[in-house]
């Protein structure tokens, strides 16, 4: 390995055929180790969702295909039904990981359709259709994060200062990223955007993965505290705002990392642009509006002494720490997908967006 480590080498989400085991990179050691960590159970596969070693929403859903499809080679059963009981019961256990990220139900609910469809097929059989249709939810997923950054490169120009909020790069997805995926296609091409990554506390992933991931593909990235947008904001080196999301309701809310809704208030306030990046299987036109989005409760000490040498909270103290906050569709100025981008009212947009 050479003394620089290009996190973007990495795949972030592989299965590993010869072995039958989910392949991750483990992203609460990031940036200062780069661990790769192999998953068979359906313990492991819950922890490493649950516990973040995997992330991000497109990211999720792929590690939660492969990793049913890897659990369901694991089932003794000579019938269907047999089989099938098994197959729900470890669907409906990875699938009550994280609640607010849609993609993990997403992709768990097109597996459990591929399995209802071969009934009349043996087990080898069902498994291998698994296989592949988990495989291409993969792809998939480069080709659209792809298609987001094509379209979002339209929105900005040369030259341009870009914040985002969280990770939503390629440490999220399989390749590009979502809100990422315009920065990288403009890289490319030499656009020279001025990139600023909020360190998005309390879990810090834009200090510990957008910031690396950027760094390491030698955008120009600087990172600034959560508290310091507004700043940069006045300052004048913010053009536009790009965040992914964990699920778009039907009237345009996003749920994304807590503080995005932050971000897009003031950057409605200086007239920047929010513009939310999302794979259209983000997207939940059976859920109406933010309100009903269910937003993920985590543990305390995440706040009071996850990356501390020593405590930073008294004890005792009372904490709140949702995981998610949800941005009002009114301070998004477009939700930019692989089918084009949505504008208001996204009641209709969103529609066409999923349909085409």
């Amino acid at each position: 390995m050479s003394d620089k480590i290009n996190i973007l080498d990495y795949e972030t989400v592989e299965l590993d055929t010869d072995t039958n085991e989910l392949v991750i990179i483990d992203q609460t050691k990031l940036p200062g180790n780069i661990e790769i960590v192999r998953l068979k159970s359906a313990q492991e596969i819950w922890d490493a969702i649950y516990l973040l070693k995997v992330r991000g929403a497109p990211a999720i859903g792929v590690a939660a295909a492969f990793g049913l499809y890897i659990l369901a080679t694991q089932i003794k059963a000579d019938s269907f039904e047999g089989f099938y009981k098994e197959f729900v019961k470890n669907k409906e256990f990875l699938n009550s990981s994280r609640p607010t990220a849609v993609n993990l139900s997403w992709a768990l609910n097109r597996m459990d359709k591929l399995a209802c469809t071969m009934k009349e097929f043996s087990i080898d059989e069902i498994l291998e259709a698994l296989k592949k249709e988990a495989i291409t939810i993969k792809e998939e997923d480069i080709a659209v994060c792809k298609a987001i950054g094509e379209y979002g490169l339209t929105l900005v120009k040369p030259g341009d200062g870009i914040l985002t909020h969280c990770n939503a790069g390629q440490l999220a997805t399989c390749k590009y990223g979502t809100a990422t995926a315009p920065i990288y296609l403009g890289h490319e091409k030499g656009y020279g955007f001025k990139v600023y990554a909020d360190e998005t506390r309390p879990l810090l992933q834009g200090a510990r993965l957008t910031a690396f991931e950027l760094q390491s593909a030698g955008v120009d990235v600087t990172l600034i505290c959560d508290n310091m947008s507004a700043t940069v904001m006045k300052q004048g080196k913010i053009d536009a705002v790009f965040v992914g999301c964990d699920r778009v309701a039907a009237n345009g809310d996003t749920a994304n990392k807590i503080g995005t809704s932050v971000v897009a208030t003031v950057a409605k306030h200086y007239n920047i642009p929010v513009y939310i990046c999302a794979p259209t299987s983000t997207i939940d036109l059976d859920t109406p509006t933010g309100n009903e989005i269910k937003i993920e409760q985590r543990p305390d000490t995440e706040v009071t002494e996850m990356w501390y040498k020593e405590r930073m909270a008294p004890e005792g103290v009372k904490v709140y720490n949702p995981a998610f906050d949800v941005t009002d569709h009114e301070l998004i100025a477009g939700i930019v997908t692989e089918n084009g981008i949505a504008y208001e009212p996204y009641t209709e947009s969103l529609k066409r967006m999923k349909n085409i």
